[in-house]
């Protein structure tokens, strides 16, 4: 394919953010072409959130059963992955083929051009596909939504080796002996908890001092010790030095030890795909790690650029992306009155017990100045917990800004702490009084209630 089209609207990268706002500006009468090199639909559903939770769902499945005899009864259980396999390659992703997300984005109106979009000065696209290369003239703006793929660090003897990312540990159809988790994030304990729970011998290697390190550390001493009762053996605080593999994996460490596993998983963080999208075309500077934008998702200091999704730094979530896409929409569909809002971005770390959080950590309020007040619950000793029993360890921990009476943070970790988050999250956005929030009907005996005994240790 080698030729020129014309655009209002150019949006490269169809992640979710790219896909939504593709798709809903051509159903608003603009002229839309949109490109990407990988499948429509971006990570989220091929490699991210949709196949892992499909193995975390089915490992907690396990885990809840082995809970039985402490409840009621006797159970036996097998695991079989084949099941997990193939739900993710025929449900989720369609065996990994984006012909029915394709298919949705050119119904919508949308010209859909397969290949590695770059800007090419302002108000133009250069797109190189498979048989050629298409130039794109845009008569009203460009939107920039290139995500962000698995990070790897450069440690000695790591590259040539066959280690998985996240990509290919969904994709596994067989399972390994062992398993050595490089990093303590999200990603990384999520899916080590999902093999782990499988019979996969599972070790994790986390540098920091703990893991989920963005998380309050009493929300990563709880997920720890539900690791390790999974039998996973969580090493932190310790730097890997080298990767060897001759049949297996043996993984330095800083301390002079060493961690043989069958199989490797690279879960280091990710960065972003911005050092090859022409953004020195433009004036910006192709080296930066995030893309400066203004509260309606123009790019700082460039006409006609906009910029959403993982690429703004405002948190690599599939749920910030179509947040920042309706956004852009509306601003280039002329209505200039929406203004994107950080102050209750929520997130959810679906390992077992599930992690929620909202906004400022305790640390991080404290950094910003404010007068703190904190309050913590745990789960365990209220009235749900106590009847739940077996998988009943959480908290709810909730962040205080003393001087104007409201709350700028929480988390709610313990089952379905990602369900419980929401009420905070609305409390955090709407700014609403610790008095009101007091004020308020608890449902008993709910998980949720833990938040009034949280709320009344504020101090």
């Amino acid at each position: 394919m080698t030729g020129q089209l014309e655009a209002d609207v150019v949006v490269i990268g169809l992640g979710p953010g790219g896909e939504h706002l593709a798709a809903s500006l051509a159903r608003a009468g603009l002229s839309v072409v949109g490109v990407d090199r990988r499948l429509v639909g971006g990570e989220c559903p091929y490699y991210g959130c949709i196949p892992s939770k499909m193995m975390i769902r089915a490992a907690d499945a396990l885990a809840e059963a082995r809970r039985v005899p402490v409840l009621g009864g006797v159970t036996d259980v097998r695991p079989d992955w084949t099941t997990v396999a193939d739900r993710i390659r025929d449900e989720a992703t369609d065996d990994w083929d984006d012909k029915v997300a394709v298919e949705r984005l050119e119904k919508a109106g949308v010209r859909f051009v397969r290949g590695h979009g770059r800007l090419d000065g302002p108000g133009r696209v250069v797109v190189a596909t498979d048989d050629g290369e298409v130039g794109v003239s845009v008569r009203r703006g460009v939107v920039l939504n290139t995500g962000t793929e698995p990070a790897v660090p450069p440690i000695a003897g790591l590259a040539g080796t066959p280690y998985w990312t996240n990509r290919d540990a969904v994709r596994v159809r067989d399972l390994p002996r062992s398993l050595a988790v490089l990093g303590g994030g999200a990603i990384g304990c999520e899916l080590a908890q999902a093999f782990a729970r499988f019979g996969v011998e599972v070790s994790v290697i986390e540098a920091f001092d703990r893991i989920l390190g963005p998380e309050e550390p009493e929300a990563s001493d709880v997920v720890r010790r539900s690791m390790e009762a999974d039998g996973i053996v969580v090493r932190t605080g310790v730097g890997v030095t080298a990767v060897a593999y001759e049949e297996a994996f043996t993984i330095g460490l800083a301390d002079g030890t060493s961690v043989g596993a069958q199989a490797l998983l690279v879960a280091a963080g990710r960065r972003t795909n911005l050092g090859d999208v022409g953004l020195e075309t433009v004036g910006l500077d192709p080296s930066t790690r995030a893309i400066r934008v203004t509260k309606r998702m123009r790019v700082k200091g460039v006409d006609g650029l906009w910029a959403i999704g993982d690429i703004t730094g405002k948190g690599a979530f599939t749920h910030m992306s179509m947040y920042q896409a309706d956004i852009a929409l509306r601003d280039l569909c002329g209505d200039g009155k929406p203004r994107a809002d950080y102050r209750a971005v929520s997130r959810a770390t679906f390992t077992d017990p599930e992690v929620g959080s909202v906004g400022l950590t305790e640390q991080q309020a404290r950094e910003a100045g404010l007068r703190v007040g904190v309050g913590i619950a745990a789960l365990p000793e209220s009235s749900r917990g106590w009847i739940h029993k077996a998988g009943n360890d959480g908290l709810i921990k909730v962040v205080a800004d003393l001087d104007r009476d409201v709350l700028v943070g929480a988390s709610a970790v313990g089952p379905a702490g990602g369900e419980i988050i929401g009420m905070l999250v609305a409390a955090v956005h709407a700014e609403i009084p610790l008095a009101t929030l007091r004020g308020m009907h608890f449902a008993y005996p709910t998980f949720h209630r833990a938040i009034e005994t949280a709320l009344s240790a504020v101090s």
